[in-house]
Formats: C-alpha cells, structure tokens, sequence
C-alpha cells in the first residue's frame, strides 16, 4: 500500500506529539483515538487536547468496567473540555450470550471469554472505525509478548485500517513521568497495584515481580491474554 509507505517515511522519526499533530493534519475527523483511559491513553488525549486536534476520541463501555475508569471517563471530559464517544456492546447479542453461556463465562474457557470479548468490544470497535482512515492506538511493546512485534505504523486487515500507535517504543517510566509533568488524571487502581486494566471480573491487581498485563486474564497463558483488538497479523 502506497499511502501505508508514505504515512511511514513521515512519521518514522517524528516523536508522539509531532505524529499526532502530522495525522491530525492529514486526515482531520477520518483519523480516530481508541482510548481504554490507561496511562498511555491518557497521555495521548492529553497530547490530543493540547493541539485542539480534529482527531475524534471514542471508548468502548463493554457493561462489566470497573467504577473508577468510569469516574476516569468523567473527569477527562471535564478536564480536558472534549467529548469522549462512547460505544455499547448490542444489548440482544449480550443477552442471548449470557443467557445462553452463564454472566461469568469468560472463566471456563478462552474460547467462553474470546467470544465474550467479540461481542463486548470487536463488534463496537467495527463501528467505530467505519468509514475511517486511520485508528491510533496507546499501545507500547513494553506492555506484553504478544505486543513485542508491533510496529509504530501498521495496516489491520481485521478492521480493514491504518492503525498508528505514536507510544510504542516508550518505556512504563517514560509514561508515568510524562503522567507526573503534566498533572494528567489517571485511573486511581493504578495505585492499588493494577498495572494493565480492562473488565473488572478479567483485571487483578499484579504482584512484585509480575509483568505489566499479569493482572489481566490471570488464569491465561501469556500468549492468549488479547481480547483480539489488537492482533498482530
């Protein structure tokens, strides 16, 4: 892909802030943020405010978050003083899904909680990023095996896009100074020992010596513990 190439030669040596500004430019509302209101999601919106950026900021409420990342989603709002879209998982799939398969079946199985996942957040992502250009991401490949080849520019052929994560080579010290510079809001489990958090049933808080995403799908294989936003293909 052409246009893949030329996105890559422009922003390879660019930092986080000149990549958003550059994507802003180019594509305007055709370019999206995917924010779980984590540390590195926080430091892109932050970024994202800062250049009164026409890059449209969305969330995916899957119906099982724990309460502080709601509160999270009310104070950024109100901080920052820009919308968050939110999108819900469809009510009839998740009532048939449950129904059919028990409220906590994502413990019995990784095909119970992959097919959880789809339905909670890949069918709302796929609305999200219709008619869109390009998705940015806060993900970094610190954070887990599963994220260690990931690139700063990529293609999705599962949601058919250019996904841009302008954080992937950052380190977990160079996210929280930039959190502590910037007073920028965080979700208070972090200082309760979560290090990566999703879904309340499917995060824990991490022990001395874990990794990062330890704390998510605990009863997984680290090679499993994606909920298939973000694949590697």
């Amino acid at each position: 892909m052409k246009i893949l190439e030329k996105i890559k030669n422009q922003l390879y040596d660019k930092d986080a802030f000149e990549i958003l500004k550059l994507i802003s430019k180019k594509f305007g509302n055709k370019a999206v943020f995917s924010t779980s209101l984590s540390i590195e999601d926080q430091v892109i919106t932050h970024m994202l405010a800062s250049l009164n950026s026409k890059i449209k900021i969305f969330t995916l409420d899957t119906g099982r978050l724990p309460n502080e990342t709601y509160n999270l989603i009310e104070r950024t709002i109100e901080i920052y003083n820009i919308p968050i879209k939110i999108y819900f998982p469809n009510p009839r799939l998740v009532e048939r899904m449950v129904n059919r398969d028990g409220i906590n079946l994502f413990y019995r199985s990784i095909e119970n909680r992959k097919k959880c996942c789809h339905v909670r957040k890949i069918q709302p992502l796929k609305r999200a990023l219709r008619n869109k250009k390009v998705w940015i991401t806060g993900l970094r490949k610190e954070q887990s095996i599963t994220r260690q080849n990931m690139e700063l520019v990529e293609y999705d052929p599962e949601f058919r896009i250019i996904k841009v994560n302008p954080l992937i080579n950052w380190t977990e010290k160079e996210v929280w100074d930039y959190i502590k510079k910037y007073n920028i809001p965080y979700n208070s489990l972090y200082d309760k020992n979560y290090t990566s958090i999703g879904c309340e049933p499917c995060t824990r808080a991490t022990l001395p010596g874990e990794d990062i995403r330890a704390g998510r799908w605990w009863w997984e294989h680290p090679e499993t513990k994606e909920c298939g936003l973000h694949i590697k293909h």
